[in-house]
């Protein structure tokens, strides 16, 4: 019986993990075999469909089961997944290794980049893809897709300032009577013609090649369709864990996808015009309006986890310095993960309106889709080899032999997505490209600034020393003097002490730093030195999953000697305004004027460190980079 407490709550987050990770891969079978043997696609024989049903099979078990379940969920960064926690991981990796280390993290953004371009298409193609079925019940209502597909999103965006836990609990039922459902469907389609099941081998799929050639690797950039998602699947490893996702995916995702895929294209064999949308043409008359609000309803869900999944990457970037200071929202007493980033949610609403509007139609947005989840996916087995070999040290011929099969597989999706380019794959690479340049910009503008900072400060410890012979007049209390050189004197001290002529009895350098690890140790939240003369050096360490609360981690120093008594603290700022300079000092001058344009929009250090307001000075000072 002592089990059984742990065996309810591994089928209730398994239960979670239905309605959270797997939404996006779950409402795939809306529209890929829809792509496989559409406009652009092959021609619907019956070895044609054996063919295509045996690729998509077995793309779901090598890239979903083998790669993602056994493989890259091992790269788990203190329990969390994701390509940011993989780069904090792979940059550890490379810690000596200077230009490894930078071709690491150029990756690694690219990746993350392109993360946010699936997350413009997801949503589109999906909520699309579900309203399409007014088409197949009623033909008449066709010019009402693309008004409800908009509605239906505005209305999604507009409930996240709420909070995902408002309607999280209906995520994992309305999931699993989505699987449901579509299982039974894809049993009623194999019960009138179970030869379908012949696919199941993989000499079907050898032979879609052989005889398709060109066609079946242009083919390929479909069959990709059915396992978009799978980032999710290592992204939300910490909010579920390795166990529940697993156990969600063997005994219940995947016979409930094969069943379906293979249901429609049993149909595809009895009736080939069903191919103008198999989905739909397999559910009953009767029941067709019903399942099209089922639909809907699955794929806000699955909109819903990339939309949460771009807030997580959002927060995780600006900690590791790769993005401006944003406000962020905690939607939930209960969970920490559970976020709202207003700015990002009001951007992604915007382009995913425009990619609706733009495209119009799933099929249309399938020609688009692809480039971003591969292109993700390449760089996400590139990462964790790296990982495999330096930290699980794995020997060289197994990292090699295991980056061969998992290459091959990833780089023909993507090589086959690349004929997408011209005919939409542009736009989520743009985007993708856009958020690469934004992030780079913006740690390179960050580490010229610490520069100039640092090249036009004074020496901290003569300064101390100076005191000693020349005192200043003391008030009482304490002054926290925030500082990214704790070698030099802030700024913000200077001017304090120019202006005012005075100290405080004790004067506190502030060092706020980022770990590559998720959370913090309790034994890395602070380390502190006394230099003198009223005088204390202290870091602060966060992870770069936590908010960094700095008033709450001064608190947690006075049990070791450390005591902070807000009401007798004051926290003194430097402002920079940057300038973009004349004179290059390292990047381009349309990437200075980028950078400054981002530093004059980010929040506020001491509203990003949740320093109170009336416990705060700020002092302005230009810097020119």
């Amino acid at each position: 019986m002592s089990n059984s407490p742990q065996k309810r709550r591994l089928a209730a987050l398994a239960l979670g993990a239905v309605g959270v990770v797997y939404g996006d891969i779950g409402t795939s079978p809306l529209y890929t075999l829809k792509e496989v043997f559409g406009a652009h696609g092959v021609p619907a024989s019956a070895a044609n469909v054996l063919g295509a049903l045996s690729l998509v099979f077995w793309s779901l078990i090598i890239v979903v089961s083998i790669k993602y379940l056994l493989f890259i969920m091992r790269a788990d960064n203190r329990g969390e997944g994701g390509i940011m926690a993989l780069l904090a991981l792979a940059q550890r990796s490379a810690r000596h290794v200077p230009r490894l280390r930078m071709s690491l993290i150029a990756l690694g953004l690219f990746g993350a980049a392109l993360f946010y371009g699936d997350g413009v298409i997801t949503p589109a193609i999906s909520v699309l893809s579900a309203v399409e079925g007014l088409k197949v019940a009623a033909p008449a209502l066709e010019r009402w897709v693309v008004p409800i597909t908009i509605g239906v999103i505005v209305g999604l965006f507009w409930l996240q300032k709420h909070g995902t836990h408002r309607i999280g609990a209906v995520f994992g039922p309305v999931c699993a009577v989505w699987f449901l459902s579509i299982a039974g469907l894809g049993v009623l389609g194999i019960a009138r013609n179970p030869e379908v099941l012949l696919a199941l081998s993989p000499r079907y799929g050898f032979d879609f090649f052989l005889r398709n050639q060109a066609e079946a690797f242009f083919a390929l950039g479909a069959v990709v369709l059915a396992v978009t998602g799978t980032e999710a699947l290592y992204a939300d490893m910490g909010h579920f864990g390795k166990r529940p996702i697993q156990l969600a995916w063997f005994t219940f995702v995947l016979p409930a996808l094969v069943l379906n895929y293979f249901g429609q294209g049993a149909l595809i064999l009895h009736d080939p015009a069903a191919v103008a949308n198999p989905f739909y043409h397999l559910v009953p008359r009767s029941m067709l309006y019903p399942m099209i609000a089922l639909a809907t309803a699955a794929t806000v869900i699955a909109s819903q986890a990339v939309i949460s999944g771009a807030f997580s990457m959002t927060r995780e970037a600006m900690q590791l310095g790769y993005m401006p200071r944003m406000p962020v929202v905690h939607t939930s007493h209960e969970m920490a993960g559970q976020i709202f980033v207003p700015w990002i949610n009001r951007v992604l609403l915007v382009l995913i309106v425009a990619a609706v509007l733009g495209f119009r139609s799933s099929d249309n947005l399938g020609a688009a889709y692809g480039i971003a989840v591969t292109g993700t996916m390449v760089i996400t087995t590139l990462l964790a080899l790296v990982v495999a070999r330096h930290q699980w040290r794995w020997p060289l011929p197994a990292v090699l032999a295991t980056g061969a099969c998992l290459l091959t597989v990833d780089l023909g999706f993507f090589s086959a997505n690349l004929v997408k380019v011209e005919h939409g794959g542009w736009f989520p690479l743009a985007l993708g490209l856009g958020v690469f340049v934004a992030m780079t910009t913006w740690r390179r503008g960050r580490e010229l600034v610490v520069r100039e900072i640092q090249q036009g400060g004074l020496a901290l410890a003569p300064f101390i020393r100076n005191l000693a012979d020349h005192p200043a007049i003391r008030v009482p209390g304490t002054a926290v003097f925030l500082t990214a050189n704790p070698e030099s004197i802030p700024s913000s001290l200077l001017h304090n002490l120019k202006h005012n002529k005075v100290l405080h009895e004790r004067n506190v350098l502030l060092t706020v730093e980022t770990l590559d690890t998720p959370r913090a140790d309790p034994a890395e939240w602070f380390e502190w030195t006394a230099l003198g003369e009223g005088f204390i050096r202290l870091r602060l360490r966060f992870g770069f999953g936590e908010d960094p609360d700095v008033p709450l981690r001064l608190a947690q120093c006075g049990p070791a000697g450390l005591p902070f008594d807000m009401m007798e603290t004051t926290f003194f700022v430097s402002r920079e305004t940057v300038v973009a300079g004349r004179h290059a000092h390292g990047m381009a001058a349309w990437r200075d004027r980028l950078f400054a344009f981002m530093a004059h929009n980010a929040l506020s250090a001491t509203a990003f460190f949740q320093i109170p307001g009336n416990r705060r000075i700020e002092l302005g000072s230009e810097v020119e980079i």
